[in-house]
């Protein structure tokens, strides 16, 4: 019986296991957040943003706890592959350049930032080309199977091309959800919402990964509840760039991971409307000079509070209720 509780040989022994795995996560971010809060950085204002001189003297780049809240006992409870240790890796390249930029006494420059996000982007791409292969498949359309049953339409890309779009993905995924977190529990709270999506949409790779994506998004979210707790408006603790951008990276792996790349999409709706719209918006005007949206102000939450005057508990609830019903709706059509 006791053989049995505790095998990772057998599904019980494997569900236990993943049961410790959670409690683990919890418990560790948990001890790491009242441990170390006192020694990390203090967030120093932001100039442009709505209400930024509320975050003055806050514990900032918290992320870097959470993350390592996630990664230790991913390390201890989780059966690790060659696939799962280089994404760990780039998971925490991510959220240690994140944090020497929340650290520093001079915010680091957008080239500095650039040249290192495309260095870990591309390492994603080669990964997931590595480890998941070329095809991506789509959930909203289907082919008939060898057996006769509807199963998603896919195509193989060539390698190179899967790769320029991979790291495209992780590129992007990193800097919208880094350019959400502006609000007290707002990106949290939607981060949450999307692990819950990714892990039901499972991994394409079954177990030939290891763990699936449901595993993983469960340890993330695990984390990410003790940090919620001290981010609820009014927060005492930021997670900085250090937490927004390794999730981002984390969103990404998980769509490559399931092999449909372009779930990310309704997964992050708010996400892309509300960090992308703003690059989309900077990157036209320094480019080809031509402004879009001039009345509307970006980050969306910035606009949804300065110009729409909703308070911080009706943005973060509106943006979450918004993302939580283009999920349900989509997976409804997925699965009809």
């Amino acid at each position: 019986m006791i053989t049995e509780i505790f095998s990772p040989e057998t599904y019980r022994g494997l569900a236990t296991i993943h049961l410790f795995y959670y409690i683990a996560c919890l418990g560790c971010t948990l001890a790491l957040l009242l441990l170390l809060r006192n020694i990390m950085p203090c967030d120093q204002g932001r100039a442009f943003a709505v209400n930024g001189e509320l975050s003055k003297g806050k514990t900032r780049g918290v992320g870097l706890l959470f993350i390592l809240g996630f990664t230790i006992p991913t390390f201890l409870f989780v059966k690790i592959t060659w696939e799962l240790a280089i994404l760990l890796l780039l998971l925490l390249a991510c959220m240690l350049t994140g944090y020497l930029d929340d650290a520093g006494s001079v915010p680091w420059s957008g080239l500095k930032k650039g040249i290192l996000d495309l260095a870990i982007a591309l390492g994603a791409g080669f990964a997931a080309w590595k480890f998941y292969g070329t095809k991506v498949s789509f959930h909203l359309f289907t082919v008939k199977s060898g057996y006769g049953f509807d199963v998603a339409a896919s195509i193989k890309l060539p390698a190179p091309i899967y790769i320029i779009l991979a790291a495209a993905l992780v590129w992007g995924a990193i800097n919208v959800v880094n350019c959400t977190d502006g609000v007290d529990g707002l990106c949290t709270s939607l981060a949450i919402v999307a692990l819950v999506a990714f892990g039901r949409l499972g991994s394409a790779g079954g177990m030939s990964l290891g763990v699936g994506n449901g595993v993983i998004a469960t340890g993330m979210i695990m984390c990410l509840i003790p940090y919620l707790w001290f981010n609820a408006s009014p927060s005492t603790m930021l997670m900085g760039d250090a937490g927004s951008r390794a999730l981002g990276f984390l969103f990404a792996m998980l769509a490559l991971r399931s092999g449909y790349m372009l779930e990310c999409i309704p997964i992050c709706i708010i996400f892309i409307l509300d960090g992308g719209l703003g690059l989309l918006k900077l990157a036209l005007l320094r480019s080809v000079k031509i402004h879009i949206l001039k009345n509307v102000r970006t980050p969306l939450h910035d606009h949804a509070r300065k110009n729409l005057k909703w308070g911080d508990a009706q943005t973060v609830f509106r943006f979450v209720l918004v993302q939580i019903s283009v999920i349900l709706l989509y997976f409804t059509i997925i699965v009809a």
